[in-house]
């Protein structure tokens, strides 16, 4: 709990002075482990754990499908991967719904389908990883380094050249830059 009261104290002062940066590794907290172990609770991907993506520089999205701010996203998200995939960056995308019908596998599996999301997701029906982050915003992105700390948190719909999406690719670009070590 302290750890997310730190976290969200540095994400409101970083906004209030419209800076993008950082929050330094040894201030940030783990990210909590991922809340579904199961296939079921998954697409595009076999479960993951923070193991498994150590090394890697991590971009968590919660969405909900039936949100406009969430699926406008997408576009730009769709291009950051692949972007900035050789260096070490990976989505991965939390699906916590707002709507019952959202709920629903089936659904998300065919917006997933539409919007064209490759990159995997999970499925957050009961909300466990929403409230694990704290989380109060979709869409919310919150960005991991390479040793599963969260460093920085941005909300809102974002395109490409936006302010949002500049801010997030200087802080995933730092954080690629950042040693493994």
């Amino acid at each position: 709990m302290r750890a997310a009261i730190v976290l969200a104290a540095a994400v409101l002062l970083m906004a209030a002075l419209d800076r993008p940066d950082l929050l330094p590794a040894t201030q940030a907290p783990p990210a909590p482990p991922f809340t579904q172990s199961e296939a079921s609770g998954w697409l595009n991907s076999a479960p993951l754990s923070w193991q498994d993506l150590r090394g890697s520089v991590t971009l968590v999205e919660f969405w909900t499908f039936a949100c406009w701010n969430c699926y406008r996203s997408v576009p730009w998200l769709n291009t950051l991967e692949p972007r900035y995939a050789k260096q070490g960056l990976r989505i991965v995308s939390v699906h916590t719904p707002e709507f019952e019908h959202e709920r629903v596998r089936a659904n998300v599996e065919k917006k997933v389908r539409e919007l064209k999301i490759g990159y995997p997701v999970m499925l957050d029906n009961d909300f466990a990883y929403w409230n694990a982050l704290d989380n109060r915003y979709w869409p919310a992105f919150y960005l991991i380094d390479r040793q599963g700390r969260v460093r920085q948190v941005f909300a809102g719909e974002t395109h490409a050249g936006d302010r949002n999406a500049r801010a997030m690719e200087g802080a995933i670009e730092a954080l690629l830059r950042e040693s493994s070590s």
